[in-house]
């Protein structure tokens, strides 16, 4: 049985996703707000969530937002009736894996979902990350470009880790710093700026690739070098 998140507050919505996401297959969790989606988010470790944008209390972006940064990476499928291309780009950069919008049959929630849990188990137990010929041995935490191994200090890897793990989205210094220090974003610090700035550096310098941009007003993404 799979367990599902869906935070969405329409009656009609919810209907809709207890018969597209039925038992047993599927254990489907309601969550009617963001707080209370969120809360559920890192009480209880679920294989998919499904996000409403427009929730009563907050965006359900400040939700996609706020559990990507804390390092979260659970498949989300954002579900919502804003459906210009400007929100689906939104959704999407903010850390959806996927979005729909209403109204959907409900063959289609069930098959991107079904997609969703099919990468994610793909991704369960994964010992390697990979991207522009670096690759990171995430149980000896060691580096390597194209097979040569180059040295990377225990925060750098954490720190490229990271955005490896998020290759394509923008990423914000708050998400950064709480996903790889774990801890509460203080605005006043460039501590971010420090270590993404000598990252960019060594990998450049050693493998001679640029990846890192910088995205004004915004942070950080990792983007294909080659």
């Amino acid at each position: 049985m799979y367990k599902v998140l869906s935070i969405e507050d329409d009656d009609f919505m919810v209907t809709e996703l207890r018969r597209a996401l039925p038992v047993p297959r599927y254990d489907l969790h309601i969550a009617r707000s963001g707080r209370e989606g969120m809360a559920a988010a890192v009480s209880i470790t679920f294989d998919v969530i499904t996000l409403d944008r427009m929730l009563p209390d907050i965006d359900g972006l400040k939700v996609l937002t706020a559990i990507r940064g804390i390092g979260m990476s659970t498949p989300v499928l954002v579900i919502s009736s804003m459906s210009d291309t400007d929100d689906r780009v939104q959704g999407l950069r903010a850390g959806g894996d996927d979005y729909l919008t209403k109204p959907c049959a409900l063959d289609e929630v069930q098959a991107r979902v079904d997609a969703l849990l099919r990468r994610g188990n793909s991704q369960r137990g994964q010992t390697t990350l990979n991207t522009n010929g670096i690759e990171l041995d995430l149980v000896r935490r060691t580096a390597s470009y194209h097979g040569q191994p180059f040295s990377l200090q225990p925060t750098e890897f954490r720190v490229l880790e990271f955005m490896m793990r998020h290759s394509g989205q923008v990423l914000t210094r708050t998400m950064i710093f709480e996903g790889v220090w774990g801890c509460r974003f203080d605005p006043g610090t460039n501590l971010i700026d420090v270590h993404v700035g000598r990252l960019r550096k060594k990998v450049e310098q050693t493998c001679g690739i640029s990846m890192f941009k910088t995205i004004r007003g915004a942070g950080y993404m990792l983007e294909d070098g080659e």
